[in-house]
């Protein structure tokens, strides 16, 4: 818990909070909707989990990131990238436009690059913030992925079941709970695939497998100098899909040189209690301002 004693930014992986919000508060089979129809639950749902993200970890700073849609690079590198994923329900697709709009009226920028992820944008603007500013960065998301940008001023606050249900990963806390360094993040991505983006690594390793593997020689490329000491079958595996144990080490690896900014002022966390509650009365989400109305007011 940070309670703003000194300047750290938030960057929040907007995608993977409002999809956990949209499906928790629609598992039950009912949609928040405003009278006129529009659905307003993930939104909703999305507001609570930031908030309470914002009041356990008191940034100074806030960053939301997007994906943009259409084609990304990673999907021009590999066909079949996220192709097993379904459309987005008809119910979370006008919530798109709409979260964008309620962090507008926060104040909090929008930030999104076409042709990359928002992994990509989050993993620039920690890099730039930890490296030419005084920031210390944290990243709130439910993505694993994360886990690879993790430095001494990175930390990943992993989203558990629940509200104000955090895991904290800090460089020592990942080695401590799974004897990794954020780079091994990387290989092991590169060695097992990985089942919900679509790229299979290499056909026959799984976790357990691919832990021992980069634990024992630190690397993908210290695997490969060692074929000779693996077993005949590990080695069969990975020499019979060397390039595809390359392609899915690239499409696991955040992109940290996006084309994307933004300025400390900008970001700075300074609510506007008019702007918001007109946000929220407009969306007939009233309680929620209520219930952030001691920050607020």
């Amino acid at each position: 818990m940070n309670q703003r004693n000194e300047p750290t930014l938030l960057l929040v992986d907007g995608m993977a909070v409002l999809f956990r919000a949209f499906y928790a508060t629609s598992a039950s089979g009912y949609i928040r909707r405003t009278k006129a129809g529009l659905p307003t639950n993930a939104v909703y749902g999305f507001i609570r989990y930031f908030w309470d993200a914002v009041q356990t970890f008191g940034p100074s700073h806030v960053v939301c990131c997007w994906d943009m849609g259409g084609k990304t690079f990673r999907g021009e590198e590999y066909a079949a990238y996220k192709g097993n994923r379904p459309e987005a329900p008809n119910d979370l697709i006008p919530q798109f436009a709409l979260i964008r709009e309620v962090m507008d009226s926060l104040g909090i920028p929008n930030i999104g690059a076409e042709g990359y992820e928002a992994d990509d944008c989050i993993g620039t603007l920690a890099k730039y913030y930890t490296e030419q500013t005084d920031m210390n960065v944290m990243v709130l998301t439910g993505d694993h992925d994360m886990l690879q940008l993790i430095n001494d001023r990175t930390s990943i606050i992993i989203m558990k079941k629940g509200h104000g249900n955090y895991m904290v990963y800090t460089p020592e806390s990942l080695m401590a709970e799974k004897q990794l360094t954020p780079r091994q993040v990387i290989d092991m991505k590169g060695l097992m695939g990985d089942a919900s983006d679509n790229y299979p690594g290499v056909r026959g390793i799984g976790e357990k497998t691919a832990l021992k593997l980069v634990q024992e020689y630190g690397t993908i490329e210290g695997i490969l100098d060692n074929l000779d000491k693996l077993t005949p079958s590990v080695r069969k595996k990975i020499e019979n899909d060397l390039d595809m144990l390359h392609l899915s080490r690239k499409l696991a690896e955040i992109h940290c040189a996006v084309p994307v900014a933004c300025a400390l002022d900008v970001c700075e966390l300074r609510l506007d209690p008019d702007t918001v509650m007109d946000k929220f009365e407009q969306l007939e989400m009233k309680s929620l301002g209520s219930w952030m109305g001691v920050a607020i007011g």
